[in-house]
């Protein structure tokens, strides 16, 4: 829940954010309190992990407490690297094994006996073995493996940053490996079945500006390409000055007019707000702008009569007609507060009575500095408007704006070299799918 408090316990090699013994002791006490607690741990709980010695304390102080299992990272690491754990005509069987002992127990040797872990079979999966790695294979070899078994070092699996490190057992001591990492020694290893790291967009860190509540189709469709996402909110969707009585009232007195024009997704939603039902608009036309405009109207059981194949406002005032005779010429046009007077003036040029009625407005978004720190190791900033423009420059400034700049048409890429910016990819049809397909092109492109 986002009203939930959030407390970080990470560790990394060499540095925890608190020790095991306060964990335990943070969990017993604020279970204690009544308190539904969630301990979110990477993988699975049970699996080289401390969550059998919190579940102990917890039973022991008589605290209630679930185990929900997680995929651990020895299977669905490998997985992310297209390396199966098991083949059936040649890897039957896996040992999970772990490549950091706790230090008091053992000495520097461990307790691991790595050269009867050799004569098993099948693969061998090391977790948190990273520094270990070289003195590892030595004993494998020593116990029987051939030094030219394939391995595979995966760091960050399942994340944007993920790497695979490929070599063998005689030379995997020799390569850099760096933790948090997944070590895959077998046959197995030598599969190469990527599917994840090779996304076209993969390890590229993409800026997406829109508000928070637009934001999620565009970050799905660059996570599904590969891309790690920021969102950085720049702008917000809010209530017009007016708190919305101009645009209720034109919604009230909707028959009047002969057409209801819509530049924004955000405005048709607005109006279908105010309507009872799609049969408040019998007698009435409906233009739309935009695909997304086109759909928010369909939700409302409505299809526009009139919505271009260009998703721009000129393209609109070719396709309009003019006033008929028996027409009463009057349009309705619901849009954003601010926005270009592009299409009042050309419908009026063509003899129409225009009323403009503000629908929302855009305000600046509250992006934390935390976000904001991101910003400046992004390859990309997308833009779906001519207000993400400004507001993201007005937040960020122009020296930490990535690479790449990705404008989803001509009048954003427009608003964005009127202030100071170089367009590098500006997509051909002016939707979500068009600014993704343009940016994977742009990206395969270098």
């Amino acid at each position: 829940p986002a009203a939930a408090e959030r407390i970080s316990v990470g560790k990394a090699p060499g540095r925890a954010e608190l020790a095991q013994e306060d964990i335990n002791a943070l969990l017993v006490e604020r279970g204690l309190s009544g308190q539904q607690v969630v301990r979110l741990k990477g993988g699975d709980p049970f699996v080289f992990a401390r969550g059998g010695e919190e579940a102990a304390a917890l039973a022991k102080a008589g605290v209630a407490f679930e185990v929900v299992p997680g995929v651990t990272s020895a299977i669905a690491v490998p997985a992310y690297a297209g390396i199966p754990v098991t083949l059936r005509h040649s890897s039957t069987s896996f040992t999970v094994v772990t490549g950091h002992e706790d230090p008091t127990v053992g000495g520097p040797e461990g307790t691991v006996d790595w050269e009867s872990v050799a004569k098993v079979g099948g693969t061998i999966v090391v977790l948190m073995g990273a520094a270990r790695i070289g003195q590892i294979a030595a004993r494998l070899i020593a116990g029987g493996r051939s030094p030219e078994t394939p391995v595979a070092s995966i760091t960050w699996g399942t994340r944007p940053e993920q790497q695979t490190v490929r070599a063998t057992l005689a030379t995997i001591g020799e390569r850099s490996l760096t933790a948090p990492a997944t070590i895959v020694i077998g046959e197995v290893a030598a599969q190469h079945l990527e599917w994840f790291e090779s996304r076209p967009l993969f390890g590229r860190r993409v800026v997406v500006t829109r508000a928070r509540e637009q934001a999620s189709a565009l970050s799905g469709q660059l996570r599904e390409n590969g891309a790690d996402v920021i969102e950085v909110p720049v702008i917000a969707i809010a209530d017009p000055l007016d708190g919305g009585a101009a645009l209720r009232a034109a919604a009230a007195a909707v028959r009047d007019y002969d057409w209801v024009v819509l530049t924004s997704a955000n405005g048709a939603r607005r109006l279908l707000d105010c309507v009872r039902d799609a049969r408040e608009l019998g007698g009435v036309r409906v233009a739309a702008i935009g695909s997304a405009t086109a759909e928010a109207l369909r939700t409302g059981n409505i299809v526009a009569d009139l919505a271009p194949d260009e998703f721009v406002a000129e393209a609109l005032l070719d396709a309009f007609p003019e006033p008929q005779p028996h027409d009463k010429g009057k349009v309705l046009l619901a849009r954003a507060e601010v926005a270009r007077d592009v299409v009042p003036d050309g419908l009026r040029a063509k003899g129409w009575d225009v009323d403009v009625v503000d629908a929302y407005r855009t305000v600046a978004g509250r992006p934390t500095q935390e976000v904001l720190d991101l910003v400046g190791g992004a390859d990309v900033v997308t833009f779906t408007s001519s207000s993400t423009v400004d507001r993201f420059l007005d937040a960020v400034g122009h020296q930490r704006v990535p690479r790449l700049v990705a404008c989803i048409g001509p009048v954003t890429a427009q608003r964005a070299r009127d202030r100071g910016l170089h367009v590098d990819v500006e997509a051909r049809v002016h939707t979500i799918d068009g600014l993704v397909a343009a940016l994977v092109d742009a990206v395969s492109a270098t």
